[in-house]
């Protein structure tokens, strides 16, 4: 019999909660196949009832509704807001770990990490990427950056879930701060039996 694993989100809005729930999602399932000691069967991430650009007591609130049903949680904030993040994780003391997902910058640069996630979306501009998936933690702004790529009579949040469901993941690690995050998880759950 497999083993659950119910990831659970809280992120500072819906584009970030589409892209890193789809993210996390895929991210994990790939961890727990890679390393399982016995079957694993990761589930939807679970996205938590505010959002972490709340007050940090509303968001250890809402990561503590998550924790009753969920084996693992993320807290995301743009780098700006670090340290709401930070001060959420200092202040829980939940069952379920809670782990920091934090961008260089904004989560939208971790969107224009893989070209090939871009590709098969008509009209979006292939020209506007960086050259190299870390190139994206120096993008000055990255908002706009994303602007640039996605077609003209669209926005951010009509791609974003798409994108979290088709990046390559590979690819994506090759951005450090996402790659740190990922080795961060990886020890959460190995200390959780997971892996």
């Amino acid at each position: 019999m497999a083993r659950p694993l119910v990831p659970g989100l809280v992120a500072e809005g819906r584009e970030d909660e589409d892209f890193l729930g789809a993210v996390i999602y895929r991210q994990l399932r790939e961890l727990t196949l890679e390393s399982a000691t016995s079957a694993v069967d990761v589930e939807p991430t679970q996205i938590g009832s505010c959002r972490s650009i709340r007050d940090h007591t509303r968001v250890a609130e809402a990561l503590a509704e998550l924790s009753g049903d969920c084996h693992v949680l993320f807290v995301h904030n743009d780098s700006k807001e670090r340290h709401k993040a930070e001060q959420v994780i200092g202040a829980c003391r939940l069952r379920a770990p809670v782990v920091g997902l934090v961008p260089v910058k904004e989560t939208e640069a971790w969107l224009l990490a893989d070209r090939r996630a871009w590709a098969d979306i008509r009209g979006a501009n292939l020209d506007a990427l960086p050259a190299w998936p870390r190139d994206v933690e120096g993008i000055h702004d990255p908002k706009q950056a994303l602007k640039n790529v996605i077609p003209r009579k669209g926005d951010a949040a009509d791609y974003a879930k798409r994108i979290g469901q088709t990046i390559d993941l590979d690819t994506l690690a090759q951005v450090p701060a996402y790659k740190e995050w990922v080795t961060r998880t990886n020890d959460v759950l190995k200390g959780l039996g997971y892996l």
